[in-house]
């Protein structure tokens, strides 16, 4: 299975993805600012954010919600609630369901280009290995209904979690190829 759209591994800040119709943010369950990924969308993107969420909280694991990106340099915001590893079950299928759901927003919005951070594994504690294999193998199934979307980006921490999610898809996209 051929992706229709191209995959790519960065590091980087995902507050600065110029460039990209959508970011991700990895929302708290109120969409409001936070620590890691959250806080930095909501400094970047300034007040208005925060506003524009509170009327659409609170959502629940495996939810996203779309809106506007205020001061950030793309179009939209798709905020996910990925789920609390050991709290939140079954935590493989609420985090996919964040992948899915944003893919489908992006599909709804005419988004062409999405950059995601690694949902669920800052505070709300998922284990990376499994973390990026769900979210990879997630985005490339979800690729077969997309007509918009053109390009995903994951945008990593650090230059450890970018090598991790650069072979967890060489190996998925192998296994697709190879499988």
């Amino acid at each position: 299975m051929k992706t229709p759209f191209a995959i790519e591994c960065i590091q980087g800040d995902i507050a600065r993805q110029d460039g990209f119709d959508a970011v991700v943010n990895a929302a708290n369950a109120e969409l409001q600012i936070g620590g890691g990924v959250a806080g930095a969308i909501h400094r970047t993107a300034g007040p208005g954010l925060a506003e524009e969420c509170r009327p659409l909280a609170p959502i629940h694991p495996g939810q996203a919600v779309i809106t506007g990106a205020h001061q950030l340099p793309n179009r939209y915001v798709i905020h996910c609630l990925g789920p609390v590893y050991g709290v939140d079950e079954p935590a493989d299928a609420l985090l996919a369901d964040c992948y899915r759901h944003a893919i489908e927003l992006a599909e709804q919005y005419g988004i062409e280009s999405l950059a995601f951070p690694s949902l669920s594994t800052g505070a709300f504690g998922y284990p990376m290995a499994e973390a990026a294999r769900i979210a990879l193998a997630t985005v490339m199934k979800a690729s077969d209904g997309c007509h918009q979307l053109k390009q995903v980006r994951f945008v990593l921490f650090n230059e450890r979690d970018t090598e991790l999610h650069r072979k967890t898809l060489a190996n998925l996209q192998h296994h697709d190829t190879h499988g």
